[in-house]
Parts: structure tokens; sequence; C-alpha cells
């Protein structure tokens, strides 16, 4: 079996299924049909399938000339039935692992897929987890479950975990540049699994295991949340004692060594900061270890939007406005600058709170035209002088990249800058 799958991928004559098309599945089903390998992507969302048929992107970072490069050569197509699995060698699942609750992990699309798979197992099979899930779970919640085929791991079929990397809209780092983490059930899996990434990446890094590989990406996400708390706690700290928070990260970024830069904000979003490091802190207060600078983490980032309301209510008492009575315009309402994605946007909830603070809510945002989430409806207004002149603060919450800040600085009456877009101070400029 393994050298029969192995002489496949070197071949690149192993067929690939791909669960899930979302920000991760899409992109690396491309990836390998443009190496030329057979790739089916799943997913149960029928209108991706059909987008993907007719070759229309839905991702940022794929072009849809792209997609149809790849199909008029036959080596991607797109299916909401899962029978294709029947016929494939590789199995890649690429499902989405969100929270039920703020400190549990919800890994039912991950269990969905292992059911699906179950049905359709049989010998010389590689199957990979690339869903962002606690460690353990490859070992002890998917390998039980496919061994109760009667197939035995590294014997009879393969099991890996990779850990997706992808950064939406960084165009810096093309996936395939992107070093790839592998870690294994077994040694045979493991060969497998770095063989197989090969094909594709630039750089496979094997590890020990997929209990050390599922950790990976976790450290990685949480190195990052816990700096950005940090940061914001030192932001709210600095505009106690009346000093630029900005200017302090852009003196001490010139020492060369010993010095990470994190910028400070409204809160995080996105798919991954927000969420991924609870299920390492879930998991390790099972284990009877509460992971402390985690949840402070997770408690400052998520406090950020209320705070933000609450120095924008102070911004304008000092102008002699109560919030209530202001008209605010929220320039951004993506998660990040220069991507259209609303995962988790802290620009959400601070409209959400002004909204229940009965405060006249604009928005403005290129990526979005409009925005109908839970009880905000609300279209994106053109940035002219007439509107800009008719608000009475402008709450920059997404920096993207697109927009003339120089025209908004010379026609607001006031800015309250969460981003550090504004470089330096202007008697119509507040900064965080």
């Amino acid at each position: 079996m393994f050298s029969e799958l192995k002489k496949k991928i070197i071949q690149k004559k192993a067929k690939i299924a791909v669960i899930g098309l979302g920000y991760v599945g899409l992109p690396i089903a491309l990836s390998f049909a443009k190496k030329g390998f057979g790739v089916i992507g799943i997913d149960s969302d029928k209108d991706r399938v059909e987008r993907i048929k007719n070759g229309k992107s839905y991702i940022l970072d794929i072009s849809s000339k792209q997609l149809r490069s790849v199909l008029r050569r036959n080596k991607l197509q797109a299916t909401a039935n899962f029978k294709v699995l029947k016929d494939a060698d590789v199995i890649l699942i690429c499902v989405p692992t969100p929270l039920k609750r703020k400190y549990n992990p919800n890994i039912s699309f991950i269990l969905k897929a292992v059911k699906r798979i179950v049905k359709f197992l049989t010998k010389g099979k590689l199957v990979i987890l690339e869903s962002t899930t606690y460690p353990g779970t490859t070992e002890e919640v998917i390998l039980p479950r496919l061994e109760s085929t009667g197939l035995n791991c590294g014997e009879d079929f393969y099991l890996a975990f990779s850990p997706e990397r992808i950064d939406p809209g960084n165009n810096d780092y093309a996936l395939e540049q992107i070093p790839k983490v592998v870690g294994a059930i077994d040694s045979a899996s493991l060969k497998l699994g770095e063989l197989f990434y090969k094909k594709v990446f630039h750089k496979v890094i094997p590890v020990s295991s997929a209990k050390t590989a599922e950790t990976v990406k976790l450290l990685e996400n949480t190195f990052r949340i816990v700096n950005i708390g940090l940061i914001n706690e030192i932001a709210m700290m600095c505009h106690k004692l009346n000093i630029d928070i900005w200017e302090v990260i852009e003196a001490a970024k010139t020492k060369p060594f010993g010095f990470m830069a994190f910028y400070p904000g409204p809160g995080v979003g996105g798919h991954c900061i927000p969420k991924d490091p609870l299920y390492l802190y879930w998991k390790a207060r099972r284990m009877g270890f509460p992971l402390k600078f985690i949840k402070l983490a997770s408690e400052i980032n998520s406090s950020m939007p209320a705070y933000i309301i609450n120095r924008l209510k102070q911004i304008l008492i000092a102008k002699n406005k109560a919030l209530s009575k202001s008209k605010i315009l929220i320039l951004g309402v993506t998660y990040k600058n220069d991507v259209k994605d609303l995962r988790k946007s802290p620009a959400l909830d601070i409209i959400d709170l002004l909204l229940k603070s009965k405060t006249d809510v604009s928005y403005h945002d290129p990526y979005m035209p409009y925005l109908k989430i839970s009880n905000i409806n609300l279209k994106s207004i053109d940035l002219d002088r007439k509107n800009l002149a008719k608000f009475d603060c402008v709450l920059v919450v997404t920096a993207h990249r697109r927009l003339d800040y120089n025209f908004i600085l010379n026609n607001s009456k006031l800015i309250f800058d969460t981003r550090g877009v504004f470089k330096k101070q202007f008697k119509n400029l507040i900064k965080l």
C-alpha cells in the first residue's frame, strides 16, 4: 500500500479530494491542480460548487482566471457529492472549526467530514487534517473513527495533520512559499505526508507527531493574540499618561534585536486570532493547567470595541457633544485592511454598540457595499466633501490602503484614528 501510494504521488497520478472549499480548501486545491494533480473539491454549499464550475472565484487571493485555467485542463472539479471520496488517494479536510461558546471548541464540521470519509475509506488512502484544532484531535478523535472500519493506520491507510498558514490578502508570500509543517500518527504516514506536500511547497517541516503539528498552529496564533493584547493594554495606559503609543512603538522598533512591533487597534477579527488560541486554552484547562496569558489577552482584545466607544464619548464631550446626539462615520468595516472579509470584525461590535446608544451611524468601506448582519442594516456611503462635512466624528476602524486619508483629514471636522494611519498630529485628529 505504501509503495503504491508513494509512486502515485511522485508521478502526480494520486487523485486528491479536498473537503471544504473555503479560504483554506480552495487555494490548496488550486495549488495541487496547477502542479498537474487531478483534484476534486467537495463542499456542501452548492452555490460555491456552481461558482467554481463556472470559473468564478469567491476567494480574495484566487482570481477567476486562475480557476478557469485549471478547469480547462480538467485538473480541478467541484461537487457536493461525497461519493467521489471512494476514488480519492489523498483526502484533505479543510473545514471550519468555530467555537461553541467563548472557551469551547466546536469540531462538529471535522466529525461530519470524518463520518463521510469512513463510508468510503479503503486501503491505500492518505487522510490529512488541515483545520485548526486542539492538540490530540487527529490521534484521539479521528484515528479511532477511521480504524473502526477494521483498517489499521500505518498499514492499510495513513493519517496526518498539517496546519494551514494562509493569511488572506497577504501578497508578500504565495501559498507555496510558506513553509509547510506536517506531523503524523506513524512514520509511514509522515513520509507520505512530507512527500505529498513537497509537490507544491518549497519547504516542508516534518515534526514528531500530529499532536506537535496541531500545537504549532496554536502557538503561532497565541503568540499574536498575547502580543496584541499586551500592546492594546499598553496603549490604554499611554492614553492615561498622555503618551503617544505610536511614537513609542516607532522608537522601540529601532532596536535591532529583542523587540517585534505589534500595534494596538479596536480589537481582533478574522478566523484565526480570536479563536485558535482558545482551542489551546480549552485543552490545557481540561488537563488541569489554565493558560492565564491566553484568557487575559482574549479578554483585553474583546474589550477593545467598548473601550473605543468610551473614548469616543469622552472625545465628543470635550467638544460639547453627546454620543447619542452625534453623527459618526465608521471608516472600514472588514476585519483587516484590504480584504473583503467580515469574520469577527471588531467594526461590527462598534457599530452595534453605537446603534444601541441611539447614535446616528454610517460607514464607508470600498470592499463592503452593504452590511446586513443581525440588527445592522446599512449601505456604504460615498466619501465626498459634502458627506464628510455631515459627521461630528470619523472613526478609523480598518485602514484600507486605497482610501485617500489626506482628503479625509482635510474635509472632516474630527477624526478618531484607532489604527495609526496618521503619523503626525493635527488639530482635528485624536489617536488611540
